[in-house]
């Protein structure tokens, strides 16, 4: 199994053999992301595609970009997705954590279902909290989109 950073020049070649490994992850993003988005978040918004492959094709597919805290510096695993992950998960592992390290990061971070705990086990990770969303209110307190938000009474 090999694992391979895909340079943006070369992102377009092999698209559509790496989009049908992200699609589950689009559905976890619960409305947020397509596979529009993510295809132009690698092309022109600083995110980075990786991808795990043998002779039989592309596995699975990683897409991460930097995230930068006041104090810390971590890869964020955006998107996640393949098939046989049990024979690309180490060496994927592997070089991400060398990325972070050569990029002067302090680790990986991602967010994701409760599931990812049985693959990140072995890797020392810690939980730090969880994802929630809760839904906007019906109404605002200000301006949104130029209008003026009327409050129920």
């Amino acid at each position: 199994m090999e694992v391979s950073i895909v340079p943006t020049e070369y992102v377009d070649q092999c698209w559509d053999r790496v989009k049908v490994h992200l699609e589950k992850a689009v559905e976890y993003t619960y409305g947020r992301f397509t596979l529009e988005d993510i295809y132009i978040s690698v092309k022109e918004d600083n995110h980075t595609l990786w991808v795990a492959f043998d002779d039989e094709g592309v596995k699975g597919a990683v897409v991460t970009n930097f995230t930068s805290y006041p104090r810390k510096k971590f890869v964020h695993l955006a998107f996640i997705g393949g098939v046989e992950g049990h024979n690309w998960k180490e060496p994927m592992l592997e070089i991400l954590t060398r990325w972070a390290y050569d990029n002067n990061c302090n680790g990986l971070e991602s967010v994701g279902r409760p599931g990812w705990a049985k693959i990140f086990k072995n890797y020392g990770y810690k939980l730090v909290g969880y994802a929630y969303e809760i839904p906007a209110a019906d109404s605002g307190i200000g301006e949104r989109n130029g209008k003026q938000q009327q409050q129920k009474k």
